[in-house]
């Protein structure tokens, strides 16, 4: 008799599904949830908000009293899959996203809370044999992780281009808490017989994301000297930085390797490079190489090859490949490879919240971080509105997106958003009856 999933873990996969990260149903994905999980914590969290909501909001969907709920919050906080914070005297929640959030901080920990063995089998199977779930995380546009260049590689007079967004050492130098954890994809790897030798205490957690991970002992509060030394160690090694792909408040930049880190191998098994690719590309000068391949050897994107020109073995950088890590100039003895500016600057979010709600709005998915609770009729209402509006034509679906944008950003507060949505679903019905 197969594997049967009890109910709590399908409607907390469908919950999770909602996100603009999204969770694709998988018989993997169930035994992660039930790793994770309890069945009451997933039927509890399968009705929680995707936005920031207070203790007495849980409360009220969990029909129990704040006392209570903030006991269970606090229990799901312990684990990763809740973030909480202060603001004034008020403490606010937000479920974790699937990635980058409770996959990662579940593997991050090593106080014996998981069976990280298990956990790693099945991540693997969801992450790295099935295509689902990459497809749809690679698929965000605007991306949720970005390649940070390294700032060394770059010649003298570059770095009066470089914005302080695009530095790691600037994140590093900027952050009000730094953390360092357990590299999720190579813990993975370990435990399927993959992991390379590359160092795993090297994952930086940064700013509220940094506080919450220190304060749940999933990772260890370091200094800014210490997240400096950590980056310069990993440049050293020929590790890739890819990040938050923020300008603001950044959470998080991974040190990673081309045969460990899920973006990199899912980027070159399905050939998605250009999404988080940093605003730099490697070129290099045909008449100073000497094919030595080195470059080749060291290029975690597989973006160099060897080709004849001339008569001779020289480096050739695939563009539409090469993510501008700078990586390759670093081993290039030649001094042959550079980075250069590119001309088509990638978009950069400027927060958390900018990318989360244009990206919800690319993929669909806005009407359930405004209007999810599901048990109103108004909501319903709204929902079903707001899904018609997503599957428009391309051409009027990318005005309405635009529109949709506009109001959001100027009503950014619950109540002024509120009444702009109520405004517009006003104009939708006063529009319909018009036609009729």
């Amino acid at each position: 008799m197969g594997h049967i999933t009890a109910k709590e873990y399908l409607d907390l996969q469908k919950r999770l599904d909602e996100s603009v990260q999204g969770a694709p149903p998988s018989d993997a994905l169930y035994r992660i949830l039930e790793l994770i999980f309890t069945k009451q914590e997933a039927e509890l969290a399968s009705v929680l908000p995707l936005q920031l909501f207070t203790s007495k909001e849980a409360a009220k969907r969990w029909q129990m009293t704040a006392e209570e709920a903030e006991k269970i919050l606090g229990q799901l906080a312990e684990k990763g899959v809740i973030f909480d914070s202060q603001k004034g005297d008020k403490t606010l929640y937000c479920l974790a996203p699937t990635m980058a959030g409770f996959f990662e901080f579940s593997l991050m920990r090593n106080d014996g809370k998981f069976d990280r063995e298990a956990l790693s089998k099945a991540f693997y199977e969801y992450i790295n044999v099935k295509d689902d779930f990459v497809k749809q995380v690679l698929g965000i546009s605007p991306a949720i992780a970005r390649v940070f260049v390294h700032e060394t590689a770059l010649p003298p007079e570059s770095h009066k281009e470089i914005l302080d967004y695009e530095r790691a050492s600037a994140v590093i130098k900027t952050a009000s808490c730094i953390t360092v954890g357990t590299c999720y994809c190579r813990h993975k790897m370990e435990h399927v017989g993959k992991a390379c030798d590359m160092p795993q205490d090297v994952c930086l957690t940064f700013n509220s994301c940094a506080e919450n991970l220190s304060k749940r002992g999933i990772a260890k509060k370091i200094s800014t000297e210490e997240g400096l030394a950590i980056l310069d160690k990993c440049i050293g090694l020929g590790l890739v930085q890819i990040g938050d792909n923020i300008q603001a408040g950044v959470s998080f930049i991974c040190n990673c390797c081309g045969c460990c880190c899920e973006a990199i191998l899912a980027a070159k098994r399905l050939g998605n490079y250009d999404d988080f690719r940093s605003n730099y590309l490697a070129v290099n000068e045909h008449e100073n190489c000497n094919g030595c391949g080195v470059c080749v050897k060291h290029c975690p994107f597989e973006a160099i090859t060897l080709v004849e020109k001339n008569g001779k073995k020289v480096a050739e950088v695939d563009p539409t490949k090469c993510v501008g890590c700078g990586v390759c100039t670093r081993f290039c003895g030649k001094k042959s490879l550079s980075l250069k500016r590119r001309e088509d600057l990638k978009y950069v979010p400027f927060n958390t919240v900018e990318r989360v709600v244009v990206a919800a709005i690319e993929e669909g998915k806005l009407q359930n971080y405004i209007f999810d609770n599901a048990t109103l009729w108004t909501h319903r209402s709204l929902r079903k509105f707001l899904g018609i509006i997503f599957a428009l034509p391309p051409a009027k679906r990318a005005l309405a997106n635009r529109q949709l944008q506009s109001k959001f950003f100027r009503a950014i507060n619950k109540k002024a958003m509120r009444e702009s949505y109520k405004k517009l679903y006003r104009e939708g019905e006063q529009s319909a009856a018009s036609k009729k």
